[in-house]
């Protein structure tokens, strides 16, 4: 089993790295890949120190499988390629994600829409796949008429870079290079990536868009609103969701806590409940705050909270990998 991670040295493909060593993917040949400036650097692999090479070289070895995590543009330019060579690529770039050829797949919901054929595969954005981990099974039960979702993002989102942003100002260095346009530190920016015609931004657009595609279902309207805050290590999400049919608020916890990859955290009494403090280095989505909406019928609020570099990016491509492994199907 060849597998090669394109983008190794990023924050995302280093995690890729711990997840795949800690579930012990059945990895035989590791294939580091990174930008021309990096080939000839080491990484370690279960302590094992491999040396990084280029797209070209790692496409003539043909791996079984690639994983992508180096942006939209490089997955547009060299996902075909590794495809072409007979790789099945899963890519965590927003790159194919609403390509109507491509499955953009969160393994607990839609893996077994997979196929031979599927060589292009879409992990979701980190922020839609906390959400529908927990919409799906409530919309099996109740049926989504209308959702309406504000994030509250972690700089780990942005990159290494930002993180480095948050770091030095925190440390107060007011000369930092900026990521951001403004300090992100004592501060919340509703501006995450850039903003489109309509003002809403791309990060926005991801989460009213990538949750039907996931669920095969466009019955339901959906809004957001994402904030970037000074936090390393986990996105918080606040959603009000309204429900074609009335439900119980026990029946709701029953159900999420009987979801695989979904952990319930709501005893406020005892002040419990999701924070990315707790969620972070963690792959389960944590979903609390769970209590019914005063200001009308079927409708819901609640707190969802995952750490976006491994759920919601680096985990969710791995568990695609176990998958395909699984069912043979590369």
């Amino acid at each position: 089993m060849k597998v090669a991670l394109v983008g190794a040295t990023g924050m995302v493909g280093e995690v890729m790295l711990k997840v795949l060593e800690e579930r012990n993917f059945p990895v035989t040949k590791l294939i580091p890949v990174a930008s021309e400036k990096s080939v000839g650097k080491t990484i370690f692999f279960k302590n094992e120190a491999i040396e990084v090479v280029s797209m070209q070289d790692a496409i003539d070895m043909q791996p079984h499988i690639a994983l992508f995590s180096a942006g939209g543009n490089t997955s547009l330019e060299f996902a075909p390629k590794f495809a072409a060579a007979g790789t099945t690529v899963i890519d965590n770039s927003s790159a194919f994600r609403m390509d109507a050829d491509k499955k953009l797949v969160v393994p607990e919901i839609n893996a077994e829409e997979l196929t031979p054929s599927d060589k292009i595969i879409a992990n979701p954005n980190c922020s839609t796949i906390q959400l529908v981990m927990v919409l799906h099974p409530l919309n099996k039960k109740f049926g989504l008429k209308r959702v309406v979702v504000s994030t509250y993002q972690s700089v780990t989102g942005t990159g290494k870079n930002a993180v480095d942003q948050l770091n030095a100002e925190i440390s107060g260095d007011a000369d930092a290079a900026k990521v951001y346009p403004y300090e992100i530190f004592k501060n919340a920016l509703p501006h995450c990536d850039v903003f489109a015609e309509d003002d809403y931004t791309k990060e926005e657009i991801k989460l009213m868009t990538e949750p039907k595609k996931i669920l095969g279902d466009d019955s339901f309207n959906l809004t957001a609103t994402a904030v970037r805050v000074p936090v390393q290590g986990g996105h918080s999400e606040s959603v009000n969701i309204e429900f074609e049919n009335d439900f119980d608020i026990d029946e709701i916890r029953n159900i999420l806590s009987e979801t695989p990859g979904v952990t319930v955290l709501d005893d406020v009494q005892n002040k419990i409940y999701p924070m990315p403090l707790y969620a972070e280095g963690k792959d389960e989505v944590f979903v609390g705050r769970i209590r019914r909406d005063r200001s009308q019928p079927n409708t819901l609020n609640l707190w969802i909270v995952a750490d976006n570099l491994r759920k919601g990016a680096a985990t969710n491509a791995v568990q695609i990998a176990e998958y395909l492994v699984k069912q043979d199907l590369v």
